[in-house]
């Protein structure tokens, strides 16, 4: 019996580029996870750190070498002037209208802040805020025409 007969065997082709409504949904849901990761281990009273690889040159050797260096993460969510917890969801530098007239979801306690970012989570991945992310999209980029 031959190895291949155990496998199922398929005619698939890769996709080349993702179209841009998967990849924004690809970047804010990355975001998402990483603001749940820091909200988890503030939780847990641990320290949040991520890290990532930058280049850089020795100057006097000219050697070009990868460092690890910590990667800035900003909390997303606040407390408002009524002490509740809010939570906003952000696209780049810019915060998301989730309804209209509506850029934050209000958290009960610190508890219940991992669930949220979670069922954000789960909404852009389901597509549901895909226009409005679109909209935060398109303001971004303009900041970066000539």
């Amino acid at each position: 019996m031959s190895a291949l007969a155990n496998l199922k065997l398929v005619a698939a082709k890769r996709a080349i580029q993702l179209s841009p409504v998967i990849q924004r949904r690809n970047k804010i849901s990355m975001r998402i996870a990483e603001q749940i990761e820091f909200a988890q281990a503030k939780l847990d009273g641990k320290l949040y750190a991520p890290t990532k690889q930058r280049t850089a040159k020795n100057e006097e050797t000219g050697e070009i070498t990868t460092v690890q260096v910590a990667k800035r993460v900003k909390e997303w969510w606040f407390t408002t002037d009524n002490g509740k917890l809010c939570v906003s969801l952000r696209y780049g530098a810019k915060v998301v209208e989730i309804a209209k007239g509506k850029t934050a979801v209000e958290v009960a306690s610190d508890k219940e802040l991992v669930a949220t970012l979670e069922a954000l989570r789960l909404a852009v991945n389901a597509g549901e805020l895909d226009t409005q992310i679109e909209a935060v999209a398109s303001a971004v980029k303009v900041g970066f025409k000539k």
